[in-house]
């Protein structure tokens, strides 16, 4: 429709994670990529990769990080830890990738209140509508527009 050539690369045709980050970093070689946005994109990507890309890598993660983040942290995992832990109020965050999951430099987040009626899907369901589709779009913009600026491994927006 758009004419936005596609690459369709399945992780589970990959022995492993390096080998699958190898085979991504070879496609990206044909085009000039300013910024790689992992929306939903549950795989972890070598270190050769994320620091190849450093600061162009966005991802988003449905909790307000540093709570309930890293290894073993994700999709509807993290929202009934959450419920589990009678936090009250979660979130979405948006971050550079790197090499520690969830580890790299925070971009923005957006609070979301959780009520006492949620079950992980509710709350799972609201953190994605309110706050990561809010704040990703957001923080892709200020990218594209120069607008982000990284010292000491935090995000400044300019």
């Amino acid at each position: 429709m758009n004419n936005i050539e596609t690459v369709i690369l399945k992780r589970k045709d990959h022995p492993d994670g390096e080998e699958y980050s190898e085979r991504i970093m070879e496609i990206m070689e044909n085009y000039s990529i300013d910024l790689i946005v992992l929306a939903g994109f549950s795989s972890v990507l070598s270190s050769a990769f994320t620091k190849k890309y450093e600061n162009r890598i966005m991802n988003t993660h449905p909790t307000l990080i540093p709570a309930f983040c890293g290894n073993g942290f994700y999709g509807i995992k993290v929202h009934e830890k959450v419920l589990e832990r009678g936090v009250k109020i979660s979130g979405a965050t948006v971050h550079f990738a790197n090499e520690i999951t969830d580890g790299g430099p925070i971009i923005m987040q957006k609070a979301i209140d959780v009520k006492d009626d949620d079950t992980p899907e509710s709350l799972q369901k609201r953190i994605m509508v309110y706050g990561e589709h809010v704040i990703l779009p957001q923080a892709v913009n200020l990218f594209c527009n120069d607008r982000l600026k990284i010292e000491n491994d935090k995000v400044k927006i300019i």
